[in-house]
């Protein structure tokens, strides 16, 4: 890897804290159990389309990709993003 673009990843990471990877289904565990969640979904299509979505959770950032769109309560405030970026 280029350095310049490691420390670009490192930056990036330190900015955005710790962001915790997970499966859907464990997404959406943690967003049953926040009160009043709040989740950014975006879109990617590179090959082939995904879903994108962030949340936090007792100081932790959580993520995932789905090949579909989840399925949220009514108690989910949903803020749509053009693009979500997620250091290596």
């Amino acid at each position: 890897m280029h350095t310049a673009a490691a420390a670009a990843i490192a930056q990036a990471t330190k900015a955005a804290g710790a962001i915790v990877r997970m499966e859907p289904n464990d997404f959406q565990q943690i967003i049953y159990k926040t009160e009043s969640p709040l989740v950014v979904a975006a879109t990617s299509r590179l090959f082939k389309t995904n879903y994108d979505y962030l949340t936090s959770y007792k100081g932790l950032v959580f993520y995932t990709r789905s090949p579909r769109p989840l399925q949220f309560g009514s108690k989910v405030e949903l803020v749509n993003a053009k693009k979500i970026w997620i250091p290596a």
